[in-house]
């Protein structure tokens, strides 16, 4: 096999944009594919179980279910004599080990490392959303503590082993010649809505246009009220949910296509006395791409966090809202939204008591019918 095929893994971060680019790349797959790049996807649309296998994290019981998908992963990138992209954004999580497999795996193809990188101002509250909404229970606060007590030593806490772009570039790009590593910023807000497209296929090396049609997926964000009411249900429900149920009616039904869906939700941001180490990690972070010598594609200044504006004459930290102290009657008013959502879910299943008759009388009611 020739060893001028190319296979671009892409590696995440988290947060970063990935399910926007990963979805677009499916819409467009085909003509991608024609431009020089394929996307080996198996039965399922994405490469979650794949990355998983690799990284063989718990995941609330679905490592069970990934058992040999990182093999038929490469399998799949192993035919043909096209470039390839591997994408999905768990893959950063992986350890020094991990990657050697992956590397030894692909090591007749020229592997490429794609990180997309975004500030931490922005990180940080979508990578807590993300923690309450897979069961979590750690209030803002205190999620915030353990983030600056680890953040310069290393950690097994999954937002640095995913966030902190030296760690995760130093696992990756340990074998590697600093041009196969790419590192693309994610435009601060107010760019183009193309540009971060532009810039992942930069790194991929195919041409934007081969993917024409935009994605409409992205992973929504909650507001303040509804992380306390999901954080809070967590700790009622004390894991009585399976795995499979908490996954489809509470981080789909509930908080993806409901609560992240509510009007003017409070926006959750980085307190003002933690602005300076989160500053320090952006600067450590640029240092580190400028000394590495990666291939920048994008401004590593994306990478410092642009801070609100607190009201003039007012102290910043006091204008700062407190997500672990939302005001009660927004929750109140989530709490309400989400009865709705659990009511109206109730409704479609069957009556076992309910008489043909009755349900074919409520099919027709509901369809509008006579």
């Amino acid at each position: 096999m020739s060893s001028t095929r190319r296979v671009f893994l892409h590696i995440g971060a988290p947060k970063t944009g990935t399910t926007y680019l990963q979805d677009r790349w499916l819409t467009n797959r085909e003509s991608l594919q024609k431009a020089g790049v394929r996307y080996p996807i198996g039965v399922r649309s994405d490469m979650f179980l794949p990355a998983l296998d690799l990284i063989q994290r718990p995941w609330g019981g679905l490592l069970e279910r990934a058992g040999g998908e990182w093999e038929g992963l490469v399998k799949r990138t192993l035919r043909g004599d096209d470039d390839i992209l591997i994408s999905h954004e768990i893959l950063a999580g992986a350890s020094a080990e991990q990657v050697q497999r992956a590397m030894k795996d692909l090591s007749d193809m020229e592997v490429h490392v794609v990180y997309t990188a975004r500030d931490l101002g922005r990180q940080i509250p979508a990578e807590w959303q993300e923690h309450v909404k897979h069961r979590g229970k750690t209030p803002y606060n205190r999620y915030l503590t353990k983030l600056r007590e680890t953040r310069t030593t290393p950690s097994e806490m999954w937002f640095w082993r995913v966030q902190s772009l030296p760690d995760v570039l130093s696992r990756w790009g340990a074998n590697l010649e600093p041009s196969r590593v790419h590192l693309v910023t994610v435009p601060q807000k107010g760019a183009p809505r193309d540009e971060l497209w532009n810039r992942f296929c930069r790194a991929v090396g195919v041409d934007p246009a081969a993917g024409p049609e935009e994605s409409e997926r992205a992973n929504q964000s909650m507001g303040a009220a509804e992380t306390t009411l999901l954080r809070k249900l967590n700790r009622r429900l004390r894991g009585q949910l399976l795995d499979d149920d908490y996954r489809r009616l509470v981080r789909q039904t509930l908080a993806h296509q409901h609560l992240a869906q509510r009007e003017n939700m409070q926006k959750i941001t980085v307190p003002p006395r933690d602005y300076e180490w989160v500053e320090e990690m952006a600067e450590r972070a640029r240092e580190w791409a400028e000394g590495a010598g990666v291939d920048v594609i994008g401004d590593l200044d994306e990478l410092k966090p642009v801070w609100p504006a607190a009201p003039e004459g007012v102290d910043a930290q006091e204008a700062w809202a407190n997500p672990d102290k939302a005001d009660p009657a927004d929750v109140l008013e989530a709490s309400l939204d989400a009865l709705v959502v659990a009511l109206l879910s109730a409704s479609e299943r069957p009556d076992p008591h309910e008489s043909a008759t009755a349900k074919a009388g409520r099919l027709v009611k509901r369809l509008g019918g006579s």
